[in-house]
């Protein structure tokens, strides 16, 4: 992949680029890319010597390794630090890197960081609940010990004070623990076995020529279309509806003055953060049938 510069950031921002101190070391696949979208993997691993990234849109990802970095400086003998841990499962080598174990008196607690929003962590993010379960796996596989507990810790980039002065559903603090459900080791090998079928499925279909199989609507952070009630000359909406049916019946009750107006749907990652969309006949159609 060819790393641009086209905002002339400082060199040592591009040397960082360019020299990434991730690995995955001999396993097939991470824990992160065990969870990403097989499509994506394949069609960025076919088209590598042709994809090209951007630093400034690698900033957001830097900024993460330099908290993970810093953090590291912070080990004793309760806490061990950014260890890796390797399995094999259906033929496949799995590898995690988990940011952070503690040592209890009741066992061992696994925690990992994320830079990241406060909307994330006052939404849903199930692939935080999968992932540490894939490293509880991982761990229980080396270790032979059981995981007590899981854990995010989410450091906030956007945390506003005034915010959380006005709001009480809004984080109180710009660290927040976000506890993780603890699956079964049946759960954990059952998830981990069917993400690797899809994997292996998708390998196969581009090895042989096949159809590559979709992305999901969670792979592709796809938004539906909503049909808003608005006030006539007003923009901001009064209600959203996810059916024509829906916001009619709203515009019933309202009385006169409103407007229904559909707010389209959209693929965000497919439109602004997947590497490959140039090289995806599913996004392809989806543009033609929003045109």
């Amino acid at each position: 992949m060819k790393i641009t510069n086209k905002f002339k950031l400082p060199q040592p921002f591009v040397n960082v680029a360019k020299n990434p101190n991730y690995s995955k070391g001999k396993a097939h696949i991470s824990a992160t890319g065990l969870l990403n979208s097989p499509k994506i993997l394949a069609l960025m691993k076919k088209f590598d010597d042709d994809l090209e990234q951007d630093v400034m849109d690698m900033v957001p990802q830097m900024m993460g390794t330099a908290f993970h970095h810093m953090l590291e400086q912070g080990f004793d003998n309760e806490n061990i630090i950014e260890q890796r841990f390797h399995a094999e499962i259906d033929g496949w080598k799995i590898s995690g890197a988990v940011d952070l174990q503690v040592v209890e008196q009741n066992g061992l607690h696994i925690k990992d960081y994320k830079t990241t929003s406060v909307w994330a962590v006052m939404n849903d993010k199930p692939e935080w609940e999968q992932q540490l379960n894939i490293y509880a796996w991982l761990f229980e596989e080396n270790k032979k010990e059981k995981v007590q507990s899981l854990e995010i810790v989410a450091i906030l980039k956007d945390w506003s004070k005034g915010e959380a002065s006005r709001k009480p559903d809004y984080p109180q603090q710009r660290v927040v623990m976000v506890p993780i459900r603890l699956w079964s080791t049946e759960e954990q090998e059952k998830f981990i076995k069917d993400r690797i079928a899809k994997h292996s499925a998708c390998e196969f279909a581009m090895e042989t020529g096949g159809n590559l199989p979709d992305c999901t609507p969670e792979e592709m952070w796809e938004k539906p279309a909503v049909w808003a009630l608005i006030r006539q000359g007003n923009t901001r909406a009064k209600s959203l509806h996810d059916s024509p049916a829906s916001a009619e019946e709203a515009k019933k009750e309202a009385g006169s003055g409103y407007d229904i107006q559909i707010r389209q749907g959209e693929r965000t990652r497919c439109k602004d953060y997947c590497l490959v969309n140039n090289y995806c006949q599913q996004y392809r159609d989806y543009l033609e049938k929003q045109a």
